[in-house]
């Protein structure tokens, strides 16, 4: 087990489609933490970014683009980039810097003005890049995905669309609660139902969209914390960032097929699984003493996967935790607090910080009318393309 470090401040610019550079978000974000710690930016040891991949030199120098932005003061910097892990991996590495004691305050900072539509790979022809094959030589685009993997769990365990639209009706509900989330509309599994078939059995309101937004966060040495005052601090406990198994018998994206288990066993667990596995025991926690969850709900069918995933129910026992509403505001474990990506849509480098800021108002008791009672732990759960897996247990 490794160490803890403390959360201090936790900060977002809201998420939308608001038209300006990925740096102003950040910007925002960061000094809406810094605020909240207490703290000003000439405090902060290091800064690390999370990427994205658009604007400027591709978002390659984020952490020095955010060090600037805030003004030259002289901290370390790192920048990351692992696609949609971006964020867990920039708290990875913030984490790593003040457990070595390179740096007693570090301000993570992740970022994104999104494109219109969905994601795909940059121009040019790269015939190495797997991103750009699924792209060119299937027509895979992420919805296209997304439906398979429906069409998948609909054909395992018996999901159904309407499984689908109430995942989208939950979170709906919470997003309307939050003040940084894009879309603050409640929404019916009828008019889930009544909207455009995007990538059958998936609809428009089933699929998280693409957004502007930003969220950063200060985190510090437990003694540095202490001496501020803060006894009891959010602490993040584990940071799991796990590559699959071979032979992965799971296709993901961006893959267009799976390692064969002819000549190896298939692991014990699926990629996805492994990522929480790595996270409950760094922390010496399980499933069972989670309060919450925040997924990675890309689509609605993505996230009663993660459900199963975490551990929260057994495998293909997704759609019945969700029909029990053990995972809606006062069921036993509630996930995606915030609204998740269907309502927030996806800024990438943005969004697995977003997940700890949450978790982190959750268990301080500050998250006004979405509050869980009671909430000690929880737990985030997020996944990169090109095997990138990342989850975050954070503690009170």
């Amino acid at each position: 087990m490794t160490g803890e470090v403390a959360v201090l401040g936790a900060g977002m610019h809201p998420w939308g489609k608001w038209g300006r550079g990925f740096v102003e978000y950040g910007v925002a974000a960061a000094r809406a933490a810094l605020a909240d710690a207490g703290l000003e930016w000439r405090d902060v040891g290091s800064i690390v970014g999370a990427d994205t991949v658009r604007g400027g030199y591709p978002g390659y120098v984020a952490g020095a683009t955010f060090a600037k932005a805030l003004g030259w003061q002289g901290a370390r910097v790192a920048s990351v980039y692992a696609a949609c892990a971006s964020g867990a991996q920039a708290v990875a590495a913030a984490r790593a810097q003040i457990l070595a004691g390179l740096a007693d305050v570090v301000l993570v900072v992740g970022a994104d003005a999104a494109p219109k539509g969905f994601f795909r790979p940059a121009g040019g022809d790269r015939p190495d890049d797997p991103d750009w094959l699924r792209f060119r030589v299937l027509g895979a685009t992420n919805p296209t995905y997304f439906g398979l993997y429906a069409r998948r769990r609909m054909a395992v365990h018996g999901d159904t669309v309407e499984d689908f639209a109430q995942v989208k009706v939950k979170n709906a509900a919470l997003g309307a609660l939050n003040p940084y989330a894009r879309y603050r509309k409640r929404v019916s599994a009828e008019e889930v139902a009544a909207s455009a078939v995007v990538a059958d059995p998936l609809r428009l309101l089933d699929i998280c969209a693409t957004s502007d937004g930003g969220a950063a966060l200060v985190l510090s040495s437990m003694e540095f914390a202490r001496r501020r005052g803060v006894a009891e601090p959010v602490r993040i406990r584990a940071v799991s960032t796990v590559t699959p198994t071979y032979p992965n018998t799971v296709l993901d994206l961006p893959d267009i097929a799976t390692d064969s288990a002819a000549a190896v066993e298939p692991a014990a667990g699926t990629f996805r699984s492994s990522i929480s596995r790595a996270a409950y025991e760094e922390a010496g926690i399980g499933p069972e003493d989670l309060s919450l969850a925040e997924v990675y709900d890309l689509s609605t069918a993505l996230e009663l996967q993660w459900y199963e995933d975490l551990e929260l129910c057994g495998e293909g026992e997704g759609a019945k935790l969700l029909r029990e509403g053990a995972t809606a505001p006062g069921g036993r474990i509630p996930v995606n607090t915030s609204g998740g990506l269907a309502s927030f849509g996806e800024a990438v480098p943005a969004q697995a910080i977003a997940q700890v800021c949450e978790l982190t108002w959750q268990l301080r008791g500050a998250a006004g009318a979405r509050q869980v009672e009671h909430a000690r732990v929880g737990i985030t759960a997020n996944q990169g393309l090109f095997g990138h897996g990342s989850a975050v247990i954070v503690m009170r």
